[in-house]
């Protein structure tokens, strides 16, 4: 019954406006049964048996998120032999999530994108997805990702907020989830049961408007394509800019460069408010130019995009790099200066592309996330 009535509140989801309120402390576990990367379905009552549950609400495409991954498995490791439960749900609508908010991540928040950051990160703990409906999240009510909720053995909830005092591990002087869990496995009340959350706010499906007027925006930008010559294309293999440079090199008439233009394109979608860039270069010929152009306006190809100017395409390769000496498509990342970080002759793989960006892009605004990245 209680699941059939969160059901019919995620039904009016949509007309919220407000955060929903977040369960009170006091109060008895909400009943949840959600699908689990595992292909298990996971309900409250299977982690019965344990003295203190620990569910933890948090997603993929938060940074903030992400530097607690670690911990949270710590966490788990500490605990794995004194009857404490832990769970992560995942909370947020993958369409609430704009490409902006994506700048930190590899993936988004949909349930195959778990699997795939949970294989990555050797995540210890289920993860489960309540992005669908969202009726276990309305129930719990989570602020911002991470959020966590802890309970004892009665299933009554005594300790709800932050995992510790800042996402900077090296700065954390207060751990409060630990030391939750610990006077709860001591008989002894929670000394302080409550904190503030800090990180990403959840995505309820009211904000999946927010995606449609983003990608309208999107589409609605000018696709423009510039002649570029060896001097040109020389120039570019230098970077001489402060930016991250990814550039890929394509033709009309190149199978694989059409199947990997859209994921490339949303990557610069999601990195561009970052020191990050993309150039496209057509390798068609100069008189080809109209075919280019209805190309790059089907995928809206806000990106800056080149054609080379000259029939002598292999003149145009050595100009850009030496060592390419085959076809397209060709993609290159280059770090300011001229470094090359990553270089790939075929079809690109983009989630190991967007890892090796985004461990090189500058991270003064959000320290320690290029680390992260440059981690597993």
């Amino acid at each position: 019954m209680r699941l059939l009535s969160l059901c019919f509140l995620c039904l009016l989801l949509p007309a919220f406006d407000d955060v929903p309120p977040t369960l009170a402390l006091g109060s008895p576990a909400p009943d949840f049964s959600l699908p689990g990367i595992d292909g298990k379905t996971h309900a409250l009552s299977d982690y019965g048996r344990s003295q203190v549950l620990v569910l933890i609400f948090t997603c993929n495409h938060c940074p903030t998120a992400q530097l607690y991954e670690a911990r949270i498995r710590q966490l788990v490791e500490d605990y794995q032999a004194k009857s404490v439960a832990f769970v992560a749900i995942e909370p947020n609508d993958p369409d609430a999530v704009r490409l902006d908010e994506m700048g930190y991540t590899d993936v988004n928040d949909g349930f195959e994108d778990m699997k795939i950051r949970a294989a990555y990160r050797r995540f210890n703990f289920p993860y489960l997805y309540d992005g669908a409906t969202q009726a276990v999240s309305l129930a719990y009510g989570p602020k911002a990702t991470p959020h966590v909720f802890i309970f004892d053995a009665k299933r009554i909830l005594r300790y709800e907020g932050r995992i510790d005092n800042s996402q900077r591990e090296a700065l954390v002087k207060t751990r409060e989830t630990r030391d939750a869990i610990d006077q709860l496995l001591a008989g002894q009340p929670v000394t302080v049961p409550h904190t503030g959350v800090f990180g990403c706010s959840t995505k309820w499906k009211s904000k999946s408007s927010g995606r449609v007027a983003e990608m309208k925006k999107i589409e609605a930008e000018p696709v423009t394509v510039v002649s570029v010559g060896a001097e040109g294309l020389n120039a570019l293999r230098k970077n001489t800019g402060g930016k991250v440079l990814l550039v890929n090199f394509w033709a009309t008439w190149c199978g694989p460069c059409l199947t990997e233009m859209p994921d490339l394109q949303t990557t610069f979608r999601m990195y561009r408010r970052r020191d990050f860039d993309f150039v496209t270069v057509s390798a068609n010929l100069p008189d080809e130019r109209p075919g280019v152009v209805k190309v790059l306006e089907k995928y809206h190809a806000t990106s800056r995009n080149l054609h080379i100017d000259s029939t002598d395409v292999f003149a145009m390769q050595a100009a850009f790099d030496a060592k390419w000496e085959s076809g397209v498509p060709f993609t290159m990342l280059i770090a300011p200066g001229g470094e090359v970080l990553y270089r790939k002759q075929g079809e690109v793989d983009i989630l190991e592309l967007r890892r090796i960006i985004l461990a090189n892009l500058p991270d003064a605004d959000y320290q320690g996330h290029r680390a992260w990245w440059a981690t597993k």
